[in-house]
């Protein structure tokens, strides 16, 4: 299988006599070997200086030398097109932190010296474009082969940012991992509140918005012991739920397999990152509250009202992995909804509904309760029928992608002579509340429903 690598870039590679020892790395190859398209091509050098690599890519276009602190150079061709080139280094451990490294340029490092410094070694391969061949140093390939998540080396300790990927990379890449490995992540677990928030985040995000297999990331922050860090998820374990309506077992089993059922629906797939990042987490926050809610009687378990108790232990837990204000105000309606549940879907519950759910969408609620219901094996995975209806009536209403607009505004009042004032405020909601229950439809109706109430309201003065 040829490595599908830009022609510019493999001209460059292959034509400049400096980048005689210049190699594909990490990521990029990893996505090649599992048959995935790669997105981002960085280049590792070897047996040249920093002024060399600018010199020798100065060129064949731009270079952007603010990585220089990392021996990195940025290469903008004229077609748009940008590759991170960086030197062969060797880090070494100075502080606690993400951050706390010394970083050595070092020409003539060795390939096996370099490459051991990557966190997993499904990332320390290489790829050799003049030979057109692999290099693999530390058994990378067995490992992508059997699915196995390994440590390269001992240094993984040194940066505790490496645990939250391998979270991340174990579902994305349906990965498992090595025992010796989780070891490693428990003997650190006291250094993930050195982490800068925005890289928690970043993690979190690739969990959330890239992930084939959430469940096994979940699971291996919880065999890595990391996740006494989110009491909120470490809650759900050995929490019972009624094996009438959860055969699956308790809210941490359940919460598993709604995310797996999450990320297998077609309209996860093609929602955009943001998108899918935010149902992704609501899935995973949706029953945070039966932790405190759940209840074992002589009637059975129940949560009653767990779906409002997860909406404040949500906001912690966002704001503990940094998810942004404007992802977290779209996740609050989606938990706090979840249990939507009528007799009949009426026009009036579903117009009120969308106007709940804003700035979130009836349509996006509709796949997390569909996530939800799949995620309660060996019960079917099947649309809900509630969830069906309530498509049908918000495309019939036209909510199904944005609340309800009011239809009488401010220039109505202005019209019968009103001047803006502190009365504008409660006729507009009066108006607002009666068109949500259907008193009218459109701007003929609203006027006449104005009239009318109007005339029920003394004036003032």
């Amino acid at each position: 299988m040829e490595f599908a690598m830009p022609p510019a870039l493999k001209r460059i590679l292959r034509e400049t006599d400096a980048l005689a020892r210049a190699y594909l790395a990490g990521g990029c190859v990893r996505d090649w070997l599992l048959g995935h398209n790669a997105k981002d091509f960085d280049v590792e050098v070897y047996g040249i200086t920093y002024e060399q690599l600018v010199a020798a890519l100065s060129r064949f276009g731009k270079t952007d030398l603010v990585g220089r602190s990392f021996g990195v150079v940025k290469l903008s061709l004229r077609d748009g097109a940008e590759y991170d080139f960086a030197l062969a280094r060797k880090d070494s451990k100075t502080a606690p932190g993400h951050k706390g490294f010394e970083i050595h340029f070092e020409p003539e490092l060795t390939l096996e010296e370099a490459t051991a410094r990557r966190d997993f070694t499904i990332n320390s391969l290489l790829f050799d474009p003049r030979r057109e061949e692999v290099i693999d140093l530390h058994r990378g390939q067995e490992d992508l082969r059997n699915r196995i998540l390994r440590h390269t080396s001992a240094a993984f300790v040194e940066d505790p940012l490496r645990v939250l990927r391998g979270f991340q990379f174990a579902a994305r890449f349906e990965l498992t991992a090595a025992p010796e490995t989780l070891e490693l992540c428990r003997s650190i677990k006291a250094s993930h509140d050195e982490l800068p928030k925005e890289r928690v985040w970043h993690e979190w995000r690739k969990w959330a918005a890239h992930s084939v297999k959430p469940s096994l990331g979940l699971a291996f922050l919880r065999d890595a012991g990391w996740l006494e860090h989110y009491p909120s998820i470490a809650a759900l374990i050995g929490t019972p739920q009624d094996p009438r309506w959860h055969p699956e077992g308790d809210v941490w089993i359940h919460t598993s397999h709604c995310c797996d059922a999450m990320a297998r629906l077609p309209e996860w797939r093609a929602a955009d990152e943001d998108s899918r990042a935010v149902l992704m987490l609501a899935i995973l926050a949706h029953d945070f509250g039966k932790a405190t809610t759940t209840v074992v009687d002589a009637d059975g378990i129940s949560s009653a009202g767990h779906e409002s108790a997860s909406v404040p232990i949500a906001e912690i837990f966002l704001e503990k992995i940094g998810a942004p204000l404007h992802l977290r105000e779209r996740i609050a309606p989606l938990v706090q909804n979840h249990m939507f549940q009528t007799e009949t879907v009426t026009d009036k519950s579903v117009r009120r509904l969308a106007r709940r759910m804003a700035p979130e969408t009836v349509e996006s609620l509709a796949t997390l309760m569909t996530a939800d219901s799949m995620g309660r094996p060996p019960r079917p995975a099947e649309i809900p029928r509630i969830v069906h209806d309530l498509r049908a009536k918000a495309t019939e209403l036209n909510v199904q992608s944005s609340a309800p607009k009011p239809i009488l505004l401010g220039r109505h009042l202005l019209e019968r002579g009103f001047k803006p004032g502190p009365e504008f405020k409660p006729i507009l909601d009066r108006a607002f509340e009666a068109q949500l229950d259907g008193a009218f439809h459109d701007p003929e109706n609203a006027q006449r429903w104005l009239d009318e109430f109007l005339q029920t309201q003394p004036r003032q003065a």
